[in-house]
């Protein structure tokens, strides 16, 4: 990861004076730590040129916490787009407030940011442990979410009108931007507000964080979706599947599917680029040695070969052109002009996948992050997001899970085990 600077230091309200309620658990310090860097060679790097090995802040409960729970109201957002698992880490951090910690008073704002900005009128849900109980079973949010800046200064005012003590924003790249936004405002007015984020992606692309929830229920559900295009187009002559996932800028949905299942032939991600001439060529050889091929392109994967749109998403992110669509008209067009029949069939699964609940491995994964949110933000950490290191819980800044994108590496082991399962030539660009 190129991050120039790697500054783990977390950002606190105070220090913490008030013993924690939980008993008869082992308490972490500020001084447990997890290395950030996994080669020894880098670490050695570090140490011979007399520089501190970068390391995380391990997440967990700690003995002497800075807000009173007697005292504390709370907060929480959810934003963006759709994610298996928010139902999940919203009724953690309710549990967790309530039963850990005997926090009594738990605002859910509805809609994202727009709950915190009084021009919406949205009316704040009282989250109780019976409001929470069975939400796990379901896909989204019962909170609902939005995309989109609001005005940092209004919704600040609503957090000090309610005498809000800490906020959970769960959410990805933008969410946290948005988090980091509140806290150099609350600073600003020397407000004493706890803003911790949960990271919220089906991408995967929040640096400094090997796992955000969603993923893995993602990458489940679209073997779904590939082996349905298998099946289609093992069951035609010169039959091609074609699937396309989510990824705007990073493949791991798209990639980490394809190695799930063995039937994908190509992986098309943004962060290799290929031209179509050389797909062709590849798809025409798969096509006359088996008479089938499954072809699985992330959404932004190609957008170098389509016209810029020049436009942006509430996000404000750019608004990419249709891959998937394209593809399959020139695939279909280039098999056409050749005079050879070809029997393609597009799926694309990403509001199927967006929309159901989270799996086995992410409900857990989703129940870890919330309570350790929860923690966090007694402790008085703030500024703050809650990560995944080296299979530990950590304490990430907003600053550094945002200072760019997480993406493969062309270069590196995951796409070299991609290209030996897909069996698809390295290079397709010449």
């Amino acid at each position: 990861m190129a991050i120039s600077k790697l500054d783990f230091e977390i950002a606190r309200l105070g220090e913490g004076r008030i013993a924690s309620p939980l008993k008869g658990i082992d308490f972490f310090e500020a001084d447990d730590r997890v290395v950030f860097h996994a080669d020894w060679h880098r670490i050695k790097t570090s140490i011979d040129a007399g520089k501190p090995v970068p390391t995380l802040e391990k997440a967990g409960p700690r003995e002497k916490i800075y807000f009173d729970p007697a005292k504390l109201k709370c907060g929480i957002v959810t934003c963006g787009g759709l994610c298996p698992g928010l139902n999940n880490v919203i009724r953690a951090i309710v549990l967790s407030l309530h039963h850990n910690y005997g926090v009594r008073t738990i605002f859910g704002f509805p809609f994202g940011y727009e709950g915190l900005s009084p021009r919406y009128g949205h009316a704040p849900l009282m989250l109780t442990p019976e409001v929470v109980e069975r939400i796990h079973e379901q896909g989204g949010t019962i909170l609902g979410s939005s995309r989109g800046n609001q005005d940092i200064g209004e919704m600040v005012d609503t957090l000090e009108r309610m005498n809000i003590g800490a906020l959970f924003t769960i959410g990805g790249d933008g969410t946290l931007r948005g988090a980091s936004a509140l806290c150099a405002e609350i600073r600003r007015r020397e407000l004493k507000i706890a803003v911790v984020g949960i990271p919220k992606t089906i991408d995967n692309d929040i640096a400094s964080i090997q796992r955000s929830f969603g993923f893995a229920t993602a990458c489940a559900e679209a073997g779904t979706a590939i082996s349905s295009a298998h099946v289609e187009a093992q069951g035609a002559r010169n039959g091609v599947g074609l699937v396309k996932l989510m990824g705007r800028e990073s493949g791991f949905v798209a990639a980490y599917a394809c190695l799930a299942n063995s039937d994908v032939n190509f992986c098309l991600i943004p962060e290799v680029p290929f031209g179509l001439d050389p797909l062709f060529k590849a798809l025409e050889a798969r096509l006359a040695r088996r008479g089938h091929a499954v072809v699985v392109v992330a959404e932004g994967a190609g957008q170098e070969l389509l016209a810029r749109t020049g436009e942006k998403d509430a996000s404000g992110n750019e608004r990419l052109q249709d891959i998937g669509i394209f593809l399959k008209e020139r695939i279909n067009a280039h098999f056409k002009q050749k005079g050879v029949e070809l029997n393609l069939k597009y799926i694309d699964p990403s509001y199927t996948i967006r929309s159901v609940p989270a799996d086995a491995y992410d409900a857990a994964f989703c129940l870890l992050l919330g309570q350790n949110a929860v923690h966090a933000a007694l402790a008085g950490c703030t500024d703050m997001v809650v990560g995944y290191w080296g299979s530990e819980y950590t304490h990430v800044p907003i600053a550094m899970a945002t200072a760019q994108r997480k993406k493969i590496d062309p270069r590196g082991r995951i796409w070299n085990s991609v290209l030996t399962a897909t069996g698809q030539p390295r290079e397709m660009t010449i």
